[in-house]
């Protein structure tokens, strides 16, 4: 007669694969999710808001097509590197060139995409806009662009709360990030 193997228990096995389980859902860590970081406006009132008449003037327009392609004030180009300069020489016009903005507290900068626009350009864009205003607020604080995005990041210290609040006297980040036309529209 052959010899019977004994039997492995499998009650146990039930029991060691959900303490398994149950360790690594503990242990794992999932990564942070990415996204631009932007400070978003009240939700609205119950009432609609009063339609507000901007001058021509006061509004920066930047398109972007569904090729990529970039149309700064109605004209074509080709080259981002200038379009930071243009911005800030936009906002602090204070109505000496009578086809830019009368002022920081009016200049806006409106930013519009085709829904073919790829990511990359979207926030290509956005970072170069939001880079002008900081370069802004960062020399009106008296310090570089870097410290002023550290001290932005820290505004429990007072001496930061306060250069920040320098820095961004007088002038709101006025961007207007328009709804996305249809591809080719």
């Amino acid at each position: 007669m052959a010899k019977s193997l004994p039997e492995i228990p499998n009650a146990s096995m039930a029991d060691i694969a959900f303490l398994l389980l149950t360790f690594f859902l503990v242990t794992t860590t999932m990564p942070n999710d990415k996204g631009l970081s932007m400070q978003l406006p009240p939700p609205p009132e119950a009432q609609p808001p009063e339609d507000i008449k901007i001058q021509e003037r006061n509004m920066f327009k930047i398109q972007v097509n569904s090729s990529d392609a970039l149309l700064v004030e109605g004209e074509p180009m080709e080259d981002v590197s200038g379009l930071k300069d243009m911005i800030k020489k936009f906002i602090l016009n204070n109505g000496a060139d009578p086809t830019s903005s009368d002022s920081p507290e009016k200049a806006i900068v409106s930013f519009k995409t085709d829904r073919g626009t790829t990511h990359k350009r979207f926030v290509e864009i956005l970072d170069i806009m939001q880079a002008a205003y900081y370069d802004i607020y960062a020399d009106q604080a008296g310090v570089t662009n870097d410290e002023f995005r550290k001290i932005a990041s820290d505004l429990n210290d007072p001496e930061n709360k306060r250069l920040y609040d320098k820095g961004r006297e007088g002038i709101p980040m006025a961007i207007s990030i328009a709804e996305p036309t249809k591809v080719g529209n």
